[in-house]
């Protein structure tokens, strides 16, 4: 018998009342930690500000209400690889032309939720003040053991294996061509995708370049390029900590973080202040509701271990994969409140760059933080290769 194609089945998950009453009980019970006077943020995440958030959680916060927005979303879910992957799959809305497809890959700690805010500005352009030919058919999947897709079974799947898996889902749903854009671990699995399957992607959008890996004779670095390296690395000793743990030891981590919300709170929620362009208040970026919109995804699907796993399969990426260079067009959009921002030399010699711009705003979470800015970079960084998808 023939192939039969595979068919995405609509997705609305709905949590059962008995696991939020599960939730609400093991937040009360919290055994908090004490800390040094004075301390705030400078150890880790603030013990008075998560004693705030944990209190809401419990008892002032509306998952039902957050679950129901996020359904107006068009989300699906259809085997890839062997894995249950969600997705949401929002067709443009604008006049018949060159419609782009476009993959958005997200990173950690998040999910389809960091691009939740972007997505009808993306499709529907015309909208929202925008010029309705600059319209996507846009897709948003979850990594495999993130949000609402499967939980890898056996070894934990790199970004290589991923942009793989992205490239067969965008051939499920009928698109031989399409761009595709990142940040984060979305930007590596941005970057795979340009990579091993340059004759369908057009051309590759990504907020960051990742960490620096380099294997030459610095000497063959800009001096700018050198300063970069030194940069990322000091940021790497001050602020990596958690990194280290997800790439060496993640399973251990993982049993306090699947057990405790109010631990998975302060786990990611340190994140979201630390990476983006809030200088110093979590909540002039994300609202109580939409930090623990992206906790309660986490805690509800447990999926915290299993997201951490990923960087350890990504750390046993052989170095040679580091050093190819991308052909595709390549943009980035270096958001001035990222965590470490390369400079054009390091970008030139890793990619094929034809467009660097340096907004204003916005940080390591742009397309949450301010979605206007980041869709109006997506728009005029994919406009020149809107024929070449259709062509």
């Amino acid at each position: 018998m023939p192939d039969v194609p595979l068919r995405p089945d609509p997705f609305i998950p709905q949590a059962a009342p008995g696991a939020l009453e599960d939730l609400r009980a093991r937040l009360r019970a919290t055994r908090w930690p004490d800390a040094p006077e004075d301390a705030g943020w400078s150890l880790g995440t603030d013990l008075a500000y998560l004693r705030e958030l944990v209190a809401y959680w419990a008892d002032g916060f509306d998952w039902p209400a957050q679950e129901a927005a996020l359904a107006r979303l068009p989300r699906f879910r259809v085997a890839v690889g062997g894995l249950g992957i969600h997705f949401v799959h929002a067709r443009a809305t604008g006049p018949a032309g060159s419609v782009l497809p476009l993959v958005l890959c997200h990173g950690w700690p998040d999910s389809f939720w960091r691009y939740a805010k972007v997505v009808p500005l993306l499709a529907d352009p015309g909208a929202h003040g925008a010029d309705p030919a600059d319209a996507f058919d846009v897709v948003v999947p979850d990594l495999p053991g993130y949000g609402y897709s499967d939980r890898p079974p056996g070894r934990p799947l790199d970004a290589i294996t991923v942009a793989g898996l992205w490239a067969e889902l965008m051939g499920v749903l009928g698109y031989p061509r399409f761009g595709a854009a990142g940040g984060d671990l979305g930007s590596h699995v941005s970057r795979y995708l340009a990579l091993d399957h340059p004759d369908r992607v057009v051309a590759v959008h990504r907020t960051d370049a990742g960490l620096p890996v380099f294997t030459g004779d610095p000497a063959d670095l800009t001096p700018e390029e050198r300063a970069w390296l030194e940069d990322a690395a000091a940021w790497g000793a001050a602020e990596g900590a958690y990194a280290a743990m997800h790439r060496t030891k993640p399973q251990t981590a993982a049993f306090g973080l699947t057990d405790s919300p109010a631990g998975l709170a302060a786990w990611i929620t340190e994140k979201l202040r630390a990476w983006s362009d809030c200088d110093g208040d979590v909540e002039r970026r994300f609202t109580k509701d939409e930090i623990l919109t992206n906790i309660t995804i986490y805690w509800l699907t447990a999926t915290i271990g299993s997201s951490m796993r990923m960087y350890h399969a990504n750390a046993a990426i052989p170095p040679a994969q580091h050093t190819r260079r991308v052909e595709v067009p390549s943009g980035f959009s270096l958001f001035r409140g990222d965590v470490v921002r390369p400079p054009r030399a390091w970008l030139e010699r890793t990619a094929n760059v034809v467009r660097v711009t340096e907004p204003a705003r916005g940080g390591h979470f742009a397309p949450f933080e301010e979605p206007e800015l980041y869709a109006e970079e997506l728009r005029a960084f994919f406009r020149p290769y809107r024929e070449a998808a259709t062509s």
